[in-house]
C-alpha cells in the first residue's frame, strides 16, 4: 500500500484489507448470537455504510431485513453539526428489532438524530454497529454494542469513507497525511 491523493489531500494506509475482514467478521458473530430468532431489520446508512453492510450482510447467518437511509452532517473534512436528510426507512419498525450499520462514528450528530427518530416509532429494540468509531470526537455518553474499532481523530477515507465523493471505493482506508 502506497499514499494516494484525493483532490488536494495525501493519505497514506492506515488500516489494511485483511483487518478490515477481521473486525466484520468479529461484528457479525456477535451480531449472529445476539439476534438468533429475532429477525432484526438492519438499517444502513448511506452512502459510507454501504460496503462495511454488504461485506457484513454475507457474514450473518440470521434471517434480516435490510432498509436504507440517507442522512449525513459531514462537509470536507469535518461534521458540519448540521443533519441534512435525503431519505429515511419505509417499513414500519414498531416493535421490531432495529440495528444501525453505521461506517464510522465520529461526534455522534447523525447518530443521535437518527436514534431519535427511530424512537419515536417504539422499535423492540434498537442497538448500533459500526466498523470504526473515534472516542476522542464523540459527544455522547452511551455505548454503540457492536463497535467495530476504536480509531484516533483523524480524517479518514476507503472502504466506502470518502472526501468529497472520492475515495469510496479504495478496499482498504487511508488517513490524512501531515505533509
Amino acid at each position: 500500500m502506497k499514499d494516494i491523493k484525493l483532490h488536494d489531500l495525501v493519505f497514506e494506509p492506515f488500516i489494511t484489507t485483511d483487518e478490515i475482514k477481521d473486525v466484520v467478521h468479529g461484528i457479525a458473530e456477535k451480531i449472529d448470537k445476539d439476534y438468533e430468532g429475532l429477525n432484526p431489520i438492519l438499517l444502513i446508512v448511506l452512502n459510507g455504510a454501504f460496503i462495511f453492510a454488504a461485506d457484513l450482510v454475507r457474514q450473518l447467518s440470521i434471517p434480516l431485513r435490510l432498509e436504507f437511509v440517507k442522512v449525513s452532517s459531514y462537509k470536507g473534512t469535518q461534521s458540519s453539526g448540521k443533519i441534512r436528510e435525503d431519505f429515511l426507512w419505509k417499513t414500519p419498525l414498531e416493535g421490531q428489532h432495529v440495528l444501525i450499520v453505521e461506517d464510522i462514528v465520529d461526534t455522534g450528530h447523525t447518530l443521535a438524530y437518527l436514534k431519535e427518530k427511530i424512537h419515536n416509532e417504539n422499535p423492540c429494540s434498537l442497538e448500533i454497529t459500526c466498523l470504526l468509531k473515534k472516542p476522542a470526537a464523540y459527544q455522547y455518553g452511551d455505548i454503540l454494542k457492536y463497535e467495530g474499532k476504536s480509531i484516533p481523530n483523524d480524517f479518514v477515507v476507503g472502504y466506502g469513507l470518502d472526501y468529497n465523493d472520492l475515495g469510496r471505493d479504495l478496499d482498504c482506508i487511508y488517513r490524512k497525511k501531515d505533509v
